[in-house]
């Protein structure tokens, strides 16, 4: 939940190529963010893995008009609408891009090399056939901002009584990283997003970060394997709401599009 999601940078930034608000070569960019190459493999037509460049005009004349973001994990398909076997690589790693205008989704995989401190990440995003249907639980925005409001004061209390809020270095440096790429008004969403999409992003990584810093920082105040475990049960359903929140503000433009359709 500190992090971006790969999936997310792709979604955003190929909506944004889709709806002709930023240059191909610019998304790319955004897409590969700090990793050191992105490839594409498995496109119709494409014997070996293609750069994101070409990858994303295939897509496109292949019928693609919006890319949505699925964020899974074990009890959750949170996204996912079948079929199985692209449902379990999506679990596997975590998250995935659906398609949306043709039966498309494209996974990563990640390779990383490098010593401790200069790790080169590489991602291949394969490519499998999904199935045609509405992903699952993923809430509207208005829904997912009230949810969020609701879990950021359950998820401050639950921190509070289990002695575990943000203390420590490691803590307080984590919300410093976190206050700096706030004032440097990094861009959470690529051109074209409402201002309410970008504001549940940041409202929901907001929640992400306390959910990992108390996963993170120690047994706190619960000294007794039923109390870390009371920890955990609780705080899920928290963790659970940011990560809707934030598929929700990814697909926010083609949910638009798609009930404009209707």
């Amino acid at each position: 939940m500190l992090s971006e999601p790969r999936s997310g940078r792709l979604a955003a930034w190929g909506n944004a190529l889709l709806a002709g608000l930023v240059s191909p070569d610019d998304a790319a960019l955004a897409i590969v963010g700090e990793d050191t190459v992105h490839r594409v493999e498995g496109l119709p037509g494409e014997s070996a893995p293609v750069g994101l460049t070409l990858a994303l005009g295939r897509l496109r004349a292949l019928g693609v008009t919006g890319l949505r973001v699925a964020l899974p994990a074990p009890g959750h398909p949170l996204g996912l609408s079948g079929p199985p076997e692209f449902n379990a690589r999506a679990l596997e790693a975590e998250e995935a891009v659906v398609c949306f205008g043709a039966a498309f989704g494209l996974v990563p995989e990640v390779y990383e090399a490098g010593p401790a401190g200069d790790v080169h990440a590489e991602v291949v995003w394969h490519v499998l056939p999904v199935r045609e249907a509405p992903p699952a639980d993923v809430p509207s925005l208005g829904e997912a901002e009230r949810e969020l409001a609701e879990a950021l004061r359950d998820a401050t209390e639950v921190l509070a009584k289990l002695d575990v809020a943000g203390s420590g270095p490691v803590a307080e440096a984590a919300i410093d990283a976190y206050r700096a790429r706030a004032e440097r008004g990094r861009e959470v969403l690529a051109p074209g997003y409402p201002p309410r999409a970008v504001r549940v992003l940041e409202l929901a990584q907001r929640v992400g970060l306390l959910v990992s810093l108390a996963h993170g920082n120690g047994h706190g105040g619960a000294v007794t394997s039923a109390e870390i475990a009371a920890r955990s049960e609780a705080l899920r359903p928290v963790e659970r709401t940011a990560r809707r929140a934030q598929v929700a503000a990814y697909n926010s433009i083609v949910e638009e599009r798609e009930r404009g359709a209707r």
